[in-house]
């Protein structure tokens, strides 16, 4: 599995991140957005950067190419120490996102 560590600040960051695992999973934006189940234009917009794409898509999408997401901490605080780090099951996430709403 690759394990590389990247900090995503910006929804063009997101979309570069998902960009390039499209890429590297030999997918053109049609096959991604089949098996997200959404069009090729929103494909097109996200790896550009759209800033109110769904979240639950976004995540769908990751999960398509995937791509793991692990939240193990905050910035340092002012004085330069890390706040204690937090962990959040994506997995978790993905299955509620996936829920039919009640």
């Amino acid at each position: 599995m690759d394990k590389r560590t990247m900090q995503i600040r910006t929804v063009k960051d997101l979309g570069a991140i998902i960009r390039d695992r499209r890429k590297k999973a030999d997918l053109d934006q049609a096959d991604l957005a089949q098996k997200v189940g959404v069009s090729r234009q929103w494909i097109n917009e996200v790896e550009k950067g759209k800033p109110r794409a769904e979240i639950s898509l976004i995540l769908k999408t990751l999960d398509a190419l995937g791509v793991v997401i692990n939240i193990d901490g905050e910035r340092p605080d002012k004085t330069g120490k890390a706040a204690q780090p937090k962990t959040v099951d994506i997995d978790s996430i993905i299955e509620n996102a996936r829920r039919p709403k009640q």
